[in-house]
């Protein structure tokens, strides 16, 4: 008993825990705070770059608004992020509005605990960075942690042209509920980039989240297109209006016909509208949520259940 009550304040916590969570995540509220003015941006942020991190929203809500996660059961802060305006962007007769996390700060865990794992955090990460690869500082990965408060879908992105096929997993997406559109922040190095800005279609699967392990196998294809469609762990099945393969095991499989892209700093921003939608099934799906977030709710005895 006493190695489980001391193991957080030798040992950091993990930076993700990757779980099962029925969709919509209905768990956790996102709220947008300016100027004595307020809006629950559930369904309507996203990030849109990593480096530097950057939130999206459909809202203008002035310069400096503050945007808050609470538990939905109990309304308890589990989180805040400070944000900065920096840009809007014009697509499909609406705007969606840019914001720079400027500073933020997670509630999970209580004081002295807060600071300490940050700290051992901040410490793993710096002790095992490499300066040749793509890597956020510290700090900012602790923010994103925040915006994770909000479990984020783990979706599989298809691409089928003449003379490029893909099919890989993604998580920064979700839609911009009051524009009516649908976001994909994709690293700008992803080799199908080029060719989902030129076709502008793409399926996108919702996976559940029994097939973590065959999906995290797809991550490969971030760096090189797929050669041969057969070649995937799991059947496939064409999307319904533009014949994309897409899982057939999906939960879900959507079609983005992308109407808008620009690249957001180290991120490529796609902003599409779903033109069609197939719930396939019920069940769980692939979320990915902050370590301190899975570890607050074990306390209240309410854990996501771990894949």
């Amino acid at each position: 008993m006493w190695k489980d009550w001391i193991r957080p304040f030798v040992r950091p916590l993990p930076q993700w825990s990757t779980v099962a969570v029925a969709p919509p995540q209905q768990v956790v509220n996102a709220t947008l705070h300016w100027d004595g003015q307020s809006a629950d941006v559930t369904t309507d942020h996203t990030v849109a770059s990593l480096v530097p991190l950057v939130i999206a929203t459909s809202l203008d809500a002035g310069q400096h608004p503050v945007l808050e996660y609470r538990d939905s059961a109990t309304g308890k802060l589990l989180g805040v992020l400070r944000l900065t305006q920096t840009a809007s962007v014009a697509a499909a007769e609406t705007s969606i509005t840019l914001y720079r996390v400027a500073t933020g700060e997670q509630r999970c865990l209580g004081w002295p605990l807060r600071p300490w794992n940050a700290w051992l955090q901040n410490r793993l990460m710096l002790k095992n960075r490499s300066p040749q690869h793509f890597a956020p500082e510290p700090a900012a990965v602790q923010q994103l942690m925040i915006a994770y408060l909000c479990p984020r879908p783990v979706i599989l992105v298809s691409i089928d042209t003449p003379g490029h096929r893909n099919i890989f997993p993604m998580d920064l997406i979700g839609p911009l509920q009051r524009s009516g559109l649908f976001s994909l922040a994709l690293r700008s190095n992803n080799v199908s980039v080029p060719i989902m800005r030129e076709v502008r279609q793409v399926a996108l699967s919702s996976i559940p989240a029994t097939m973590k392990a065959v999906v995290y196998k797809l991550a490969e294809y971030h760096k090189h297109p797929l050669q041969d469609w057969n070649a995937l762990p799991f059947p496939a099945r064409p999307s319904r209006q533009f014949g994309i393969p897409a899982a057939a095991a999906a939960l879900r499989i959507q079609e983005l016909a992308i109407v808008h892209s620009e690249e957001v700093g180290s991120h490529t921003l796609f902003l599409g509208r779903i033109v069609s939608d197939e719930n396939l099934t019920e069940g769980t799906q692939l979320h990915h949520t902050a370590g301190f977030h899975q570890a607050y709710r074990r306390r209240r005895g309410t854990p996501f259940a771990e894949m």
